[in-house]
C-alpha cells in the first residue's frame, strides 16, 4: 500500500468487523482478551484509532463496517455468544450467520467502485472474522487478489504450497526498504494487538524483515479461476 500510495494510487482499507461492543455482560472469553489486551471495552474504539493511525502511515484512507468483532456476536436464538472460545474464533463461520454473508455481500456489492482493485484476506490461520469476509468477497463475482495473512503466514507456509499445488499463482509486488520500514511503523500503530503475536516491537521488526529479505517484497494470490493476466 505504501508503495501504491508513493505512485499516486487512491489506497482504502475497509474494516469489516468494527463496531463497539454491545451493551450488557460480555463473555469469560472476550472480558479475559480485554484484560490481555489491557484495554477493557473500550478494545474497539483504541483498535480503530489504531487502524487509522496505520493507515496513515501507509498513506490509505479507512473505512469501518457496523459488524462486530466474532469475539462480541450472539445467537439471535438464545443470545448465547457464537464464539466464546480460542477454538471457536479459529474454526468454522457459525452457520446462524449466513444471513451476515448475503447482508455483507450485497452491502459490499453496493459501495465498491467498478474499477477498484479488490484485495480479500486468504484466511490463513483460520480465524472466523477472515473466514466470514473471504466468503463475502467471494460472493461478489468480482476479480480478486488474496493476501497472506500476517503474522498467520509465518507458520502457514505449508497452506501456501498446498494454493500453488492446486494451481494458484502467486504475484509479486516488490518492497523498497522504505516500504518495509513503512510496513513496521504501520504494524507498530497497532499497539493493543504486538503482545498477541511477538514479545515486543523490536521482535516484530526482527520478524518482518526477516520475511522481507525472503520473499523481496508482498505476493498477492489469485485461484485459478480468476486469473485473467
Amino acid at each position: 500500500m505504501w508503495e501504491q500510495a508513493q505512485r499516486g494510487e487512491v489506497i482504502s482499507v475497509w474494516t469489516i468487523c468494527a463496531a463497539d461492543p454491545p451493551e450488557g455482560p460480555l463473555s469469560p472469553f472476550a472480558e479475559g482478551l480485554h484484560e490481555r489486551w489491557q484495554t477493557g471495552r473500550d478494545a474497539v474504539s483504541r483498535r480503530r484509532a489504531e487502524d487509522q493511525a496505520s493507515c496513515a502511515v501507509m498513506g490509505a484512507t479507512s473505512s469501518y463496517f457496523s459488524i462486530p468483532d466474532c469475539i462480541y456476536r450472539r445467537s439471535e436464538v438464545d443470545g448465547a455468544p457464537l464464539y466464546a472460545s480460542e477454538s471457536a474464533i479459529f474454526g468454522p463461520v457459525h452457520p446462524q450467520e449466513t444471513p451476515l454473508v448475503k447482508q455483507l455481500n450485497r452491502k459490499l456489492a453496493q459501495r465498491l467502485p467498478q474499477e477498484a482493485t479488490i484485495v480479500a484476506p486468504l484466511a490463513l490461520g483460520g480465524h472466523v472474522d477472515h473466514r466470514l469476509v473471504r466468503m463475502v468477497m467471494q460472493g461478489l463475482g468480482r476479480r480478486l487478489y488474496y493476501y497472506a495473512d500476517l503474522p498467520y503466514v509465518l507458520t502457514r507456509s505449508d497452506e501456501l504450497e498446498k494454493l500453488a499445488q492446486a494451481g494458484w499463482k502467486p504475484r509479486l509486488f516488490p518492497l523498497s526498504e522504505a516500504g518495509l520500514s513503512a510496513w513496521q511503523a504501520s504494524i507498530a500503530a497497532h499497539a493493543s494487538q504486538i503482545s498477541s503475536f511477538w514479545p515486543d516491537r523490536a521482535s516484530m521488526e526482527a520478524v518482518i524483515s526477516t520475511y522481507w529479505r525472503e520473499n523481496q517484497g508482498i505476493r498477492l494470490w489469485q485461484a485459478p479461476d480468476e486469473r485473467r493476466n
